[in-house]
């Protein structure tokens, strides 16, 4: 397509986000997982199923002791392959518009975890996310 919108030239593409699928049988462990890993000058987003347990690990007081804080996004607990991924592709959407340095999914279950890594795996985000080994809590 050539005209006044057209460069000519191909979209950049760019690297696949290093991606944790972190899991455990409680939400405390795995958020300290999960902040054991933050890098200060490295930016982050946690997708954390669920609600937090108490004194989360990753809700930082003032001063922050990272720069730039990570994200943490809460989505409402229930098998993230089950429920038909509709509330993960949409927060990962809406995360991959403006992607992290690192990106953390924090699963109640490792019951379908193997399913969950294959749907990520698959197109379109098996170009944007580079799955890393998992972590257990």
């Amino acid at each position: 397509m050539t005209g006044p919108m057209s460069t000519g030239a191909a979209p950049l593409k760019r690297a696949p986000v290093p991606t944790w699928l972190v899991t455990g049988s409680r939400a405390g462990e795995r958020e300290a997982a999960i902040a054991a890993r933050l890098e200060t000058g490295v930016s982050c987003v946690a997708i954390l199923e669920g609600l937090a347990d108490g004194g989360s690990a990753l809700a930082f007081d003032d001063p922050i002791p990272y720069d730039p804080a990570p994200q943490v996004l809460r989505i409402a607990p229930g098998c993230l392959h089950c429920s038909g991924n509709l509330i993960l592709r949409v927060t990962l959407n809406r995360v991959l518009r403006h992607p992290p340095a690192r990106l953390y999914i924090s699963l109640a279950s490792a019951e379908h975890l193997e399913l969950l890594r294959s749907w990520l795996s698959e197109a379109p985000y098996g170009d944007l996310l580079d799955l890393q080994s998992d972590i257990a809590a």
